[in-house]
């Protein structure tokens, strides 16, 4: 069913807008998934904030084109859709390739990063990589290690002190 003029400008301006927002985008291969596998993927995605588009190619290479994005690989000749993260880089890599275990029909194409096209490897290691609140979480217990300890040293005095004037009223009373 040819696509009319109006849905195509609306797939137009929508993909213009996701992609103008998003901080990174994945491109997978849905072929072969069964179509429960497909809503499966699609609410997971949602659920963690992440846009799912089947785009048309010819609209979707015209959109990179026009947002500075060179088109490399074959991933634009064959039919995809285009995984749009907002917030985190990192978390549709990790989605997707978590998805991609248990569902061997669903094939990662590469990816979108710093408006720069990067390859499947590229996103297998993003998935790889620790969660913005994991990398925090390390990072406060960084800075919060050397001031506990600090802290310890310093608590270590009155302590000694208190303990060793116990020690000496112990002895007076005996």
């Amino acid at each position: 069913m040819a696509k009319t003029k109006v849905q195509k400008e609306g797939m137009y301006a929508s993909l213009t807008d996701k992609l103008s927002r998003a901080k990174s985008a994945v491109l997978v291969k849905y072929q072969g998934l069964k179509v429960k596998d497909s809503e499966e993927l699609r609410k997971t995605l949602r659920d963690a904030g992440i846009d799912m588009v089947v785009p048309k190619n010819t609209i979707a290479k015209i959109v990179l084109k026009e947002q500075g994005i060179e088109v490399v690989g074959e991933a634009f000749n064959q039919p995809l859709a285009i995984i749009f993260a907002y917030e985190d880089e990192v978390r549709p890599a990790k989605e997707v390739v978590l998805f991609a275990k248990t569902h061997e029909a669903l094939e990662i194409l590469g990816g979108i990063l710093d408006k720069k096209m990067i390859d499947s490897s590229v996103i297998k290691s993003l998935a790889a990589l620790p969660s913005r609140e994991e990398l925090l979480a390390k990072m406060v217990g960084s800075l919060n290690s050397p001031i506990a300890g600090f802290v310890n040293v310093l608590a270590g005095v009155p302590r000694a002190l208190v303990t060793a004037l116990n020690q000496i009223e112990k002895q007076k009373t005996s």
